[in-house]
């Protein structure tokens, strides 16, 4: 089976490190480029759909092909409207953000549930285990994770905690792997805030009205435990 990876560089390291152990999987890599001939290959994943869907009507045309697009800031519906794509191909979306890919099992969104045999057997060859999940904003995860991140801004604005308490309050109580400051960073700060933003516009729920602190941030380009964001591009981040 042809697999190509498109995106930027840790998420496709991200998912090769997934498909390590599958041999009979022959991984390319590409920017994306409307040149690049995409009917050569059996499943295509865009990484960095959400922040450019323009490719998706060339991956429309590739009939009953499997494309798995990052849909985490837009739902495949809004994408297909947005462009007026006819799609021919096996649509599904996935959360390709930074930590999410290296995760046991992924959530899947689907534009046609007709598909799900086709979903299933191309998951099994891929040796990827999944939860089919409806195809909205902000899938479940990163809404329950954003949502937490949210309010751990909410909570660091009125002075209750430091940045550093309440990480280690957050992992000690509920054994998530990364405490709410911790994960912002490293999933990025212009990652969360455009997904709550969406997820706002989408649904109305005040749970997910964006603190003004999280918007500083985002408009100072600032992480939390780092000044500016753009370290993230260097390598791991100093905690």
């Amino acid at each position: 089976m042809k697999v190509l990876l498109i995106g930027e560089n840790d998420r496709v390291n991200d998912l090769k490190a997934r498909l390590a152990d599958r041999p009979d999987l022959e991984i390319d890599r590409s920017d994306g480029d409307a040149e690049e001939d995409f009917d050569l290959y059996d499943v295509i994943f865009d990484l960095n759909f959400d922040d450019d869907p323009s490719n998706l009507p060339l991956y429309g045309a590739l009939k009953e092909k499997a494309v798995f697009v990052n849909a985490v800031k837009l739902s495949l519906a809004e994408a297909i409207y947005a462009t007026g794509t006819k799609v021919k191909c096996r649509l599904f979306g996935i959360n390709a953000l930074p930590t999410f890919l290296a995760q046991p099992k992924w959530e899947v969104s689907m534009y046609r549930k007709f598909e799900t045999p086709e979903l299933v057997k191309v998951m099994q060859t891929l040796g990827l285990d999944y939860l089919p999940v409806e195809d909205r904003v902000g899938m479940v995860k990163p809404r329950v994770i954003f949502m937490i991140i949210n309010e751990a801004c909410y909570t660091l604005q009125e002075g209750t905690a430091t940045i550093e308490d309440i990480d280690m309050a957050m992992k000690l109580g509920t054994n998530y792997p990364f405490g709410p400051f911790e994960w912002c960073d490293r999933i990025g700060v212009t990652s969360v805030f455009e997904t709550l933003a969406a997820m706002y516009e989408d649904t109305k729920d005040e749970r997910y009205k964006i603190c003004p602190l999280l918007k500083t941030k985002y408009l100072k380009a600032e992480t939390f435990y780092r000044e500016k964001r753009e370290v993230k591009k260097k390598g791991e981040l100093d905690f």
